[in-house]
C-alpha cells in the first residue's frame, strides 16, 4: 500500500512511518519545513509539504494513497479547544476523500480521555465535556457514513529515545522543584506502550480484515505515579515526596489534570482482532536505560 501519514517526523510519525517501510508499504509523509522533510526523504518516505492548516494539501495527500494515519495534533494548550475542533475539520475532509472506497483512515486519540472507575476499555466513550471528543466524533461519523475509519487510543506514557511527551514534562519539573513528587499514596495508573510497539498496532490496523471502530495501543495497563516519580527520583538522584492536593496544585500547576489522572486500560480486544503483541521495553525500564535523564 501506499500511505499517507500526518505527522510524519513526530516521536510517534516518525515510528509509523519505520514500520510501513520495513513492512514493504510506500510512505508519502506530510511535513511543513524543509528540515523535516529532508529527515523524512533520507528515511526512504516521499515528501509531501503542508500543514494541518492547509485542507487542500490534506485532501491531495489523502486522494493519492491507499490508507490514511493520522498523528498530527496541534498541542498548543493556550488554544487547545480550538485546535480539537478543527481536528475534526481536517478528519471530515481526509474522509471524505475516502469515501466510497475501502481504504482505510486511522485517527490518534488518548485513553487518559476515559474517565471510568474500572478497566477502559476499546468500548469506552470519550465524555462530550472534553474537547478532544471532537477526533472520536469525527472518526466515529466517518464510519457511519461507511468510511474505513478506526480511532487508535494512546496511552499517557508513549515512552522511548527521543521522547517529549508527558514523563519528560515529569522530569523537568523535578529538575526545577529539586524533587520528584507524585498526590497522596501515589496510586493513580498512568497505562504506557512502547512507541515501536505503538507504531505497529497502526500498521496492523491498516492492513486488519475486519477492523475495529477503536483500538487501544496499551503495553501496559496501569503503573502507579508513585513508581514513576521514584524513579525520576533515583535517575536525578533527588528526592522523592507525597503532596496533599493542594501542594500538588502548586507543584504541577498547568499539568496538575494529567498527574492526578487514573486510568487502568485495557487492549483485550485490539489483541485478539490485530494479532497485536507488544514486545518494547517497559517504561521503567526504559527510564533507566535510554535518554530520560540525559542533559
Amino acid at each position: 500500500m501506499r500511505v499517507f501519514v500526518t505527522g510524519a517526523t513526530g516521536f510517534v510519525g516518525s515510528a509509523v512511518v519505520q514500520e510501513l517501510i520495513a513492512r514493504g508499504h510506500k510512505v508519502l509523509g506530510l511535513v511543513r519545513s524543509s528540515t523535516s522533510a529532508r529527515a523524512l526523504a533520507q528515511s526512504g518516505a516521499e515528501v509531501h509539504r503542508g500543514d494541518l492548516t492547509d485542507l487542500e494539501s490534506l485532501r491531495k495527500g489523502a486522494a493519492g494513497c491507499d490508507a490514511v494515519i493520522h498523528t498530527a495534533f496541534n498541542h498548543d494548550f493556550s488554544k487547545y479547544a480550538e485546535n480539537c475542533e478543527h481536528d475534526r475539520q481536517v478528519i471530515a475532509e481526509m474522509g471524505a476523500v475516502l469515501a466510497g472506497s475501502s481504504r482505510p483512515l486511522i485517527v490518534t486519540s488518548g485513553i487518559g480521555l476515559i474517565a471510568t472507575d474500572g478497566i477502559a476499555t476499546e468500548d469506552h466513550q470519550v465524555s462530550s465535556k472534553i474537547p478532544r471528543v471532537a477526533s472520536e466524533q469525527a472518526t466515529l461519523a466517518l464510519r457511519e457514513q461507511g468510511v474505513r475509519a478506526s480511532l487508535m487510543r494512546l496511552p499517557p506514557s508513549v515512552h522511548g529515545a527521543g521522547d517529549h511527551g508527558f514523563v519528560p514534562i515529569l522530569i523537568g519539573l523535578a529538575r526545577q522543584k529539586g524533587m520528584a513528587a507524585y498526590i497522596e499514596d501515589g496510586q493513580n495508573l498512568w497505562p504506557a506502550v512502547h512507541r515501536v510497539d505503538a507504531a505497529k498496532a497502526f500498521c496492523d490496523a491498516i492492513e486488519a480484515q475486519d477492523p475495529l471502530p477503536v483500538y487501544h495501543a496499551v503495553g501496559e495497563e496501569g503503573i502507579a505515579f508513585k513508581d514513576i516519580a521514584s524513579a525520576i527520583g533515583v535517575g536525578l538522584n533527588l528526592p522523592v515526596k507525597a503532596l496533599t492536593r493542594e501542594e500538588a496544585a502548586d507543584y504541577f500547576t498547568w499539568f496538575i489534570h494529567f498527574a492526578q489522572m487514573n486510568v487502568r486500560a485495557s487492549a483485550a480486544k485490539t489483541r485478539a482482532n490485530l494479532g497485536w503483541k507488544p514486545t518494547g521495553p517497559a517504561l521503567l525500564e526504559d527510564m533507566r536505560n535510554t535518554d530520560y535523564f540525559a542533559g
